[in-house]
């Protein structure tokens, strides 16, 4: 095989790898401004996170609501509500942002809203062209759910 056609091969997997540490959102740009939250978020200092969101403050941007919800959920220091206002408002801006679907099926399950999870975890199967990590977590967390007579046992 010549070097140009290994090349093409390989393409597809290394975008695939570059892209797998950000899979809390869609895949950013090599000029992310979130760049500094996504390493709070990676490191889970949540209210780092939290505060690194508010000085970019870009709430038309899906992604920073959906990383503002998860980073104040992870951070237990808000209520249900306001994590919720955000991963809507991502979705609102990007009805298929698979991060948002994922994390507020996960917010729905720790609240006791099994019905909300479902529904996400449905949209969820509609956006992903393949079965994606983000339907599988769902997936999982939500027979997790079920397995433990329908409340919630543990952080996902």
């Amino acid at each position: 095989m010549n070097i140009s056609l290994a090349r093409i091969l390989c393409a597809p997997l290394l975008l695939l790898a570059a892209s797998a540490s950000f899979a809390v959102d869609s895949s950013p740009p090599a000029n992310d401004k979130l760049i500094p939250a996504r390493t709070k978020i990676a490191a889970k200092d949540w209210p780092g996170a939290v505060e690194e969101l508010k000085k970019v403050d870009d709430t038309g941007n899906a992604d920073w609501n959906n990383l503002m919800g998860y980073s104040l959920r992870k951070s237990g220091s808000t209520n249900a509500t306001e994590s919720e206002k955000f991963y809507n408002e991502a979705l609102r801006i990007n009805p298929k942002h698979r991060g948002a679907l994922e994390y507020s099926g996960e917010l729905y399950l720790m609240t006791g809203n099994l019905p909300m999870a479902e529904k996400r975890l449905a949209a969820l199967d509609k956006a992903c062209f393949l079965p994606c990590e983000e339907y599988k977590d769902l997936k999982k967390a939500v027979a997790s759910y079920k397995a433990n007579g329908n409340k919630y046992a543990g952080d996902w």
